[in-house]
């Protein structure tokens, strides 16, 4: 049984009253090795779905109790389900109903008679779509990157679970209780970061919004989406945690020089080097001269080298 189950296509839900199309539907499917699910009205639907997830659901619209569009909303409503396709079967060609399930979150739809060759088709692709999405979110998920859009005011278009938790947080250090979510502006602060390079037109592309707390945090990224009128911000997570009394030692530097190094390898400029640590400029570059000269090199490229190897 484990076998056979493994060599599955996936899990169909159909949610009709009509005792024909489920027949129909659930021959075509079983034979199309996919697992089937059954209800006959939208409540019992949503029943079923606590206990086990479809990859995808054929929802009828016109059932008793609440109907395909009212059961559509109340899926898409909760995070747990949310991502799950939703094709409607409906009889009903008017522009209003084709429209109105596309507001509730349905991705296609089916037009009765059902053709169990379209059937197939269409869940096929959905099926495909949503994988792929998926494992890109997965892939997101487990790596030290996230990721988010945003159009031209600022407000989220998307977001990764993993991006809404680090803005989340970053919120709490600030503490703001701004909301996180798609339709929202972002957070002040990078909200602010995210205009002004707006502004510049490009002149500063390299720019990076960067946060830091305690002894982690992110740098943000921002590049054009395909779609012309948003913006892609990629948040990468990292950490302040040096050790900066082995570097100390392993390059016969004093605590202070060692510091002084480990924000140049964050790209901060004298002066800002010189405002995180208290000290004028000149004396931060004083303090460099001393490192090429212990270090054995000539330019801050090298000596930063040095010390990522280290």
């Amino acid at each position: 049984m484990s076998d056979d189950n493994r060599s599955m296509n996936g899990t169909v839900m159909i949610v009709d009253d009509t005792p024909g199309n489920l027949a129909l539907l659930s021959d075509t499917l079983s034979d199309a090795r996919y697992r089937v699910l059954v209800a006959t009205d939208g409540l019992s639907a949503i029943e079923q779905i606590q206990y086990l997830k479809p990859d995808i659901i054929l929802m009828d619209v016109v059932m008793p109790g609440i109907d395909g569009f009212e059961t559509c909303r109340r899926i898409k409503a909760e995070p747990a389900t949310a991502g799950i396709p939703i094709l409607f079967m409906t009889g009903l060609s008017e522009l209003d109903h084709l429209l109105q399930g596309f507001g509730e979150g349905g991705l296609d739809y089916i037009i009765k008679p059902i053709r169990p060759p379209e059937v197939l088709a269409r869940i096929e692709v959905h099926l495909t779509q949503s994988r792929n999405l998926q494992r890109a979110q997965q892939a997101l998920q487990q790596s030290a990157y996230s990721a988010l859009a945003v159009g031209r005011l600022g407000g989220i278009a998307w977001l990764t679970p993993s991006a809404e938790a680090w803005l989340h947080d970053f919120m709490r250090h600030y503490a703001s209780e701004q909301p996180i979510r798609i339709g929202g502006l972002l957070p002040s602060p990078l909200l602010e970061w995210f205009r002004q390079r707006l502004s510049d037109g490009g002149q500063n592309a390299e720019e990076c919004f960067e946060h830091y707390r305690s002894s982690s945090g992110f740098t943000v990224k921002m590049t054009h989406c395909h779609h012309l009128d948003e913006y892609l911000l990629l948040l990468q997570k990292e950490s302040t945690q040096w050790n900066l009394e082995s570097l100390r030692e392993s390059l016969k530097l004093t605590f202070r020089e060692a510091e002084i190094l480990m924000w140049i390898a964050r790209g901060k400029t004298n002066k800002e080097v010189g405002l995180i640590l208290g000290s004028s400029p000149r004396t931060i570059n004083k303090h460099l001269e001393h490192i090429f000269e212990k270090l054995g090199v000539a330019t801050r490229a090298a000596a930063v080298a040095m010390v990522l190897q280290r």
